[in-house]
């Protein structure tokens, strides 16, 4: 465990202080996408089941207060499947960002070293080729690999309001087959 620990700081010593601002973007990104995924798991059942009984325990005859039912429940759910979705963009989009603000300080180190050392000395410049290149490499990771998350939580939401709408629409249709003849 020690060795993992001192691995770490050696690797963020590589990159610099914009390395560790990476790594703690990093870290709340997936802190958020862990959450997300938590709640489609845990939390979204218990939440459709909850609006498909409100939605099931009411009068369908009124189209009208039906519709506005319908949309309350359908935006409520929206509104906890997409909790933290433009957080977890932004948080993306700013990652390479943040690996290119890391490439321009290593640069500016080893112009820095050149001016004192000239171009001769290859050791000296070496510490900020590697601030340069790390922090963008990390960037760019991360938000590759948070780009196929963030598509697979949106398409997740996507499908569950589907299948929520579906399964009310079902229901309503039921509701108002299961009527004795001749009422309205």
């Amino acid at each position: 465990m020690e060795q993992i620990l001192i691995s770490i700081r050696d690797f963020l010593e590589l990159g610099g202080t914009v390395l560790t601002v990476i790594a703690l973007v990093t870290g709340l990104l997936w802190v958020l996408v862990l959450e997300r995924i938590y709640y489609l798991k845990f939390h979204h059942p218990k939440m459709v089941s909850k609006a498909l009984t409100l939605w099931h325990a009411q009068d369908h005859n009124e189209p009208w207060f039906t519709q506005k039912l319908k949309q309350r429940l359908m935006s409520l759910v929206s509104l906890k499947l997409e909790r933290n979705l433009a957080l977890i963009k932004t948080l993306i989009a700013v990652c390479p960002l943040l690996g290119l603000l890391g490439t321009v300080t290593g640069m500016l180190e080893v112009f820095e070293v050149m001016s004192f050392t000239g171009t001769g000395n290859a050791r000296a410049m070496a510490s900020g080729v590697s601030k340069a290149t790390v922090p963008t490499m990390a960037g760019m990771v991360t938000a590759l690999s948070g780009i196929l998350v963030i598509t697979w939580l949106m398409r997740s939401a996507q499908k569950e309001k589907r299948l929520l709408n579906e399964r009310m629409l079902n229901q309503a249709q039921q509701s108002l087959t299961s009527l004795p003849a001749g009422c309205p």
